[in-house]
């Protein structure tokens, strides 16, 4: 069979997660990142809300957008 590799699906960044991606959050630490830099965690549906809320707890949280 030939044709291009199949490519692993992104998984939730949740701890133990292992549920396909729906969500990327977009954030920066202040402290060590510039303004326009933005690091991307991956959430399935299930922890959205939970790394968000992590997330959104110590200010670095800047956007959410589906993935």
């Amino acid at each position: 069979m030939t044709g291009a590799p199949q490519s692993e699906p992104e998984l939730c960044s949740a701890k133990g997660c292992r549920a396909g991606a729906a969500w990327q959050l977009l954030w920066n630490n202040p402290r060590i990142h510039t303004p326009d830099r933005r690091k991307v965690w991956l959430a399935c549906d299930d922890h959205k809300d939970s790394l968000e809320a992590f997330l959104g707890a110590r200010g670095f949280l800047k956007d959410t957008v589906p993935h």
